[in-house]
């Protein structure tokens, strides 16, 4: 499998949000994302991660700032993907899942 970089903003399919994982204070990770108008169908999460950023003021603190994923879709692709919690003060506006990497 060749494994390409691409950092690059994903589409989530909100209809095929899974509500069960926002009752432990995860993001509904869905079944469907498009990206570059290619459509992944996700069948299996390989694996999940989280990554912990310190607090930017100096507190001590630290923050869950990613969801990472592994998923393997339909056709055997592999997708990382992530779900970024924070922003800052311009949440609304901002991409929260992204595609970090593809393998075929």
């Amino acid at each position: 499998m060749t494994r390409t970089f691409i950092s690059e903003p994903i589409l989530p399919d909100q209809e095929s949000l899974d509500p069960r994982r926002m009752a432990y204070g995860e993001p509904g990770l869905p079944k469907k994302f498009i990206w570059r108008d290619e459509k992944f169908i996700i069948t299996k999460v390989v694996a999940q991660w989280k990554e912990y950023g310190d607090c930017k003021h100096g507190s001590g603190e630290r923050y869950l700032r990613k969801h990472s994923y592994r998923l393997q879709t339909k056709d055997g692709t592999l997708l990382r993907v992530y779900f970024q919690r924070s922003f800052g003060k311009a949440k609304s506006t901002r991409t929260r899942w992204w595609l970090h990497s593809i393998e075929k």
